[in-house]
């Protein structure tokens, strides 16, 4: 399934900033960056809990916030872009 997951991480701080860094690099191991603080992660039922656990763990509830969009298995019908920054196929075959 295709999940969108967005977050917004306060900064104000060094703790902040480290909680920032920590929450982007986990959304990099399951997707991604598709805009600053938005990852698509496509994802299978089990990972997705092992990640928004690990994501929740990692954030200040009292400052920072995450968002999860279910885009689920048609999402490629759900996501049009436009502009700069070319899209990708999560799905498609990744060159090294």
């Amino acid at each position: 399934m295709m999940v969108l997951i967005t977050y917004d991480v306060c900064t104000e701080d060094s703790e902040g900033r480290k909680r920032l860094r920590l929450v982007a690099k986990q959304c990099e191991n399951y997707g991604q960056r598709v805009q600053n603080s938005v990852f698509e992660c496509l994802v299978d039922p089990t990972q997705f809990t092992v990640l928004k656990t690990e994501l929740e763990k990692l954030i200040d509830q009292s400052k920072d916030s995450l968002r999860y969009y279910y885009l689920g298995k048609n999402w490629k019908k759900r996501v049009e872009h436009v502009g700069a920054k070319e899209t990708y196929d999560p799905e498609g075959f990744i060159m090294i």
